[in-house]
């Protein structure tokens, strides 16, 4: 979140305890008591006040320098999201026998507004290197995951989302909403989503949706590989069955059924 963002929520007093929270995040993952006061937009004397009463509660913890953290209070309460840890509960033995199947990165996300966000990640020990840690965000269109999340979303976030700027990582990012539309749409014809070297120049993603109970899309699966050996057609037939069991434990059924 950017310093005007921080600096808008400070104007309450549930604003400026979330706007302490919201000072850190994964380039800034500690903060000195300065730090956090400039990160939320607040005069020193208030920032102190709050991050004392959020130290005490849990929600922070002060190492041995003075320097502020995440405590493990938020860790407890975040373990309660149906869409965090108890997604990641249900779906990690499914994650695990794509990990075993292709030895490669397999990723778990879901979808928040306009960006992807990671539950879960395995590292396959010599695979290729990603930019990805569990909480990591990127915009929808340059993941497989995001595009599988995009492509099974309703028409007005596809109209939103098309209609706004598509950032670009590399040269072969989707940069052009024609394209990304046919990229969708090739997407909900296939049921896996590609992207191939968006994010990085040496991967390629293959993704599949997961359903929840009601047959809506409410995660996505996926493996990175390496883009010089990427064979798709071998890796597709992986991913769709992950998803789909991913998708059967978390009550969803073909016809429409939940038992």
């Amino acid at each position: 979140m950017d310093q005007g963002a921080l600096a808008g929520t400070a104007r309450s007093a549930p604003g400026r305890l979330l706007a302490v929270l919201a000072a850190f995040d994964h380039t800034h993952p500690a903060l000195s008591l300065t730090d956090i006061s400039r990160r939320a937009g607040l005069t020193l004397t208030t920032a102190h006040r709050l991050v004392s009463a959020l130290t005490e509660w849990g929600a922070l913890e002060r190492d041995p320098s003075g320097v502020y953290h995440v405590g493990l209070r938020l860790w407890e309460i975040a373990a309660l999201a149906p869409r965090g840890l108890a997604l990641r509960q249900v779906a990690l033995p499914y994650l695990e026998d794509l990990y075993e199947a292709t030895h490669e990165n397999v990723q778990l996300a879901v979808r928040d507004g306009s960006e992807v966000v990671y539950t879960e990640w395995l590292s396959g020990r010599s695979a290729v290197g990603v930019h990805i840690r569990v909480g990591a965000r990127w915009p929808l269109h340059v993941t497989g995951v995001g595009l599988a999340l995009l492509a099974h979303g309703d028409a007005g976030l596809q109209d939103a989302y098309c209609a706004g700027p598509l950032a670009a990582c590399t040269a072969h990012t989707i940069t052009d909403p024609v394209r990304l539309r046919r990229v969708l749409a090739e997407v909900r014809r296939s049921g896996v989503a590609v992207s191939s070297r968006q994010v990085t120049d040496d991967a390629l993603s293959v993704a599949a949706p997961v359903r929840g109970a009601d047959g809506a899309v409410t995660a996505a699966v996926s493996v990175v590989v390496p883009y010089a050996d990427a064979q798709v057609p071998v890796l597709a037939p992986a991913v769709r069955l992950a998803a789909r069991g991913i998708s059967r434990a978390l009550g969803w059924r073909p016809d429409g059924g939940t038992g």
